[in-house]
């Protein structure tokens, strides 16, 4: 997802102590944030949102909240939850309304001035959230609560929000000396300003690396309308006469499975390979050895070995050895795996007399044709069957409806930055509006790479905010009056980032802190995961697999094919995820005095170690374009899609125990896992709603590991 929920406080410690001397300049009244929005549910005025305007609106709820945080710590009254927890909880409303708005833009929709902003703020706002996080004074009050936390009568939800503030404050580093405080405040204003710059050159180098051939015939196996998408693109770039196919966010580009050009097929992935490590000015080299080293050190003046121990410490695995256990553990079966994939690729390479070995870039060229010999089915049989529209209407909508009855209309009222950007109603069964949703599914050059959820607005009874989530996607935009065809992948990433907003629109808690996907990141995967299980239900798949021209539904014997093919490749799948997860681990469980000199040679090492060395196979990122790693929320995390799937495939298993596709199941997991967003313990959460702790064997089955 990407998707932790982002921490909203932003300002530089100078500003911050300015602001707590004078009473704060009150924002000009035309600026769009000074109030919050008159459209239903706090939704942005888009229309009225300029760049201009982002620079003072940030200043001023940076002084706002500064002052608010200023009040409760200097507060003379003694520590109450409601003056101390709840008064924080309300802080920052202002900074909240131009924070969410600004990361929106930031990655959907980008450009150089809210660029220059981002880097500019970054310092600022690690800064100010230090303010607020190292003020002793107002640690102390929260201390002072949560030692006498069981005696002060509060409902469940009130009494964890005590023990999340101080577990917070503690990991930010409040019981470090004032000393020791100075260089934390140093190490988080370093690390935000690298992770901007790390994520500002993944985007512009993906646009600088773009993939240009010069004939139609380099081009040949994609489709025409593909191809001429491709001649525009080029055209947009001042490149007339030329075909620019861009380079997506992961290793593998879409484009090699049809490529029938061998020497195209390999100068495509060099180019993918190569981003953030071939010099110039977009180079990822040093900001991946600066933030391991940092994170590192960082970590240490915390009191941790490493900064994974010190992430991990707070999600559900709680440990590096755990997590280390569950990556080796499948790492020799999904090699040993793919090496027989690997095999049977070559099998075919040879019976065609290619008289060469499989390299990456062949790989999903001839998987596709193995799997046509092994399935009489071709994947590029499937995207005719899988439009867009049909696939939400008919697919993740339709699936929606049958677990909680909820339903969802398109409107035209609402402004959206991007005229592509679709805007949907949420309905409950009996008419009540639940959430807005707001869709954005093409690529852009302004946009970052992968598919994310975000929010808009979190809900929060306290706040009286209903939910605005978003979906971002990164499908390529047809040409004018052609149809938007997916691949089996696309289809299962509108599910998952789906399954995502269902976490954030049946959210129903009453802070803040806990909104929606406010939870552990190795559980946050949870709700997206098992919204995949839906796109290939019998029930669903029927109702949304048909011709885009004909409406003739998938015919029964690809259906079969398809069915029966799920498993292929899956050795492919789980290695380049595990080596991507892998790389992750060891950057991050290197402690400050062990961080290596070169990228590509640690690279290396790190992947023969864990038995991941398989040249076909390369990671699903490198380290120079690992986004999640190096300048996401995903820090030694990466990991967590494949700790969650384990719960995703064992809660699969309970849903097909009780009859699947039923409203008396979508409730259940409504209320027990969606609705609680992080509100109680995670690992607690889950055993509530299976009535156990979960088993690996689903897992395996699955991936085909067993």
């Amino acid at each position: 997802m990407n998707r932790p929920r982002m921490l909203l406080i932003a300002a530089s410690v100078a500003m911050a102590n300015l602001a707590y001397a004078a009473p704060a300049a009150q924002l000009d009244a035309s600026n769009p944030f000074a109030k919050p929005s008159t459209l239903q549910y706090g939704y942005p005025a888009f229309d009225k949102i300029r760049n201009e305007h982002f620079a003072p609106a940030f200043a001023a709820g940076m002084r706002e909240q500064a002052l608010e945080v200023e009040a409760i710590a200097n507060n003379k009254a003694a520590p109450t939850f409601e003056n101390t927890i709840v008064a924080m909880e309300r802080s920052g409303r202002l900074l909240n309304r131009v924070s969410s708005v600004f990361s929106a833009l930031v990655g959907s929709y980008t450009n150089d001035t809210l660029q220059a902003l981002d880097k500019d703020l970054a310092p600022k706002l690690a800064a100010h959230g230090d303010a607020i996080r190292l003020n002793p004074k107002l640690f102390q009050r929260i201390q002072t609560l949560y030692a006498k936390r069981d005696k002060l009568g509060l409902d469940a939800e009130s009494t964890y929000l005590i023990e999340r503030y101080h577990k917070d404050f503690v990991r930010a580093g409040a019981k470090l000396s004032d000393a020791d405080k100075q260089k934390l405040r140093d190490y988080n204003s370093k690390l935000a300003a690298l992770q901007t710059q790390f994520s500002q050159n993944v985007l512009k180098e993906v646009n600088a690396s773009a993939f240009v051939v010069d004939t139609r015939e380099e081009l040949a196996g994609l489709p025409a309308r593909v191809i001429d998408a491709a001649a525009l693109e080029a055209k947009k770039r001042g490149l007339d006469g030329k075909f620019v196919i861009p380079v997506v966010n992961t290793t593998q580009q879409g484009p090699l499975s049809q490529l029938t050009n061998r020497a195209t097929r390999e100068k495509l992935l060099s180019v993918s390979l190569v981003r953030g490590s071939r010099g110039g000015e977009f180079d990822n080299r040093e900001a991946v050895l600066q933030l391991a080293r940092l994170r590192a050190e960082r970590a240490e003046l915390l009191g941790y070995a490493s900064h994974a121990a010190y992430s991990l410490e707070d999600q559900t695995a709680k440990d590096t050895t755990a997590v280390n256990k569950l990556l080796s553990d499948l790492a020799v079966p999904a090699v040993r795996n793919a090496k027989k994939e690997a095999a049977e690729i070559q099998e075919v390479i040879d019976a065609e007399k290619g008289n060469f070995k499989v390299a990456a870039y062949d790989w999903n060229y001839y998987s596709d044709k193995v799997r046509t010999a092994k399935y009489a089915f071709d994947a590029n049989q499937l995207k005719p069957y899988f439009e867009l529209d049909r696939v939400l209407n008919d697919g993740a909508f339709f699936a929606a409806n049958k677990l909680w009855g909820i339903t969802f209309k398109q409107r035209k009222d609402l402004p959206t930055y991007d005229a592509d950007v679709r805007v949907y109603d949420v309905f409950e069964e009996n008419g009540e509006h639940l959430a807005i949703f707001v869709l954005d599914p093409y690529a852009r050059p302004n946009k970052r790479g992968g598919a994310w959820m975000s929010a808009l607005v979190s809900q929060s009874t306290l706040l009286g905010n209903k939910p605005v989530i978003t979906n971002n996607l990164n499908l390529t935009k047809p040409a004018a009056g052609e149809p938007t065809l997916l691949t089996w992948d696309e289809v299962r990433t509108t599910f998952h980032e789906f399954g995502h907003g269902t976490h954030g629109w049946f959210s129903k808690v009453k802070y803040p802190r806990f909104s929606g996907t406010s939870v552990p990141r190795d559980y946050v995967e949870l709700p997206s995961q098992v919204y995949e299980m839906w796109m290939a239900w019998p029930e669903v798949l029927s109702n949304y697999a048909k011709h885009y021209q004909t409406g003739e539904p998938m015919p029964k014997e690809l259906l079969d094919k398809l069915r029966a093919s799920q498993k292929f490749n899956e050795g492919y799948r789980t290695t380049e995820y595990l080596a991507a997860a892998v790389l992750d681990q060891r950057w991050h469980q290197l402690g400050s005095k062990a961080i290596p000199a070169d990228v590509k040679s640690f690279e290396e090492q790190a992947l023969r170690e864990a038995g991941l060395d398989f040249a076909p196979v390369p990671p699903r990122y490198s380290s120079t374009y690992f986004s999640h790693a190096f300048s996401g929320g995903y820090s030694a995390g990466y990991y967590s899609y494949l700790w969650a799937e384990r719960l995703d495939a064992d809660a699969g298993e309970w849903f097909k125990e009780n009859g699947g596709l039923l409203r008396k199941n979508g409730d259940r997991f409504r209320n027990m896992v969606l609705s609680k967003g992080g509100t109680m313990d995670a690992v607690q959460m889950y055993r509530s709603f299976r009535g156990r702790d979960p088993v690996i064997e689903p897992l395996l089955e699955r991936r085909g590991l067993n």
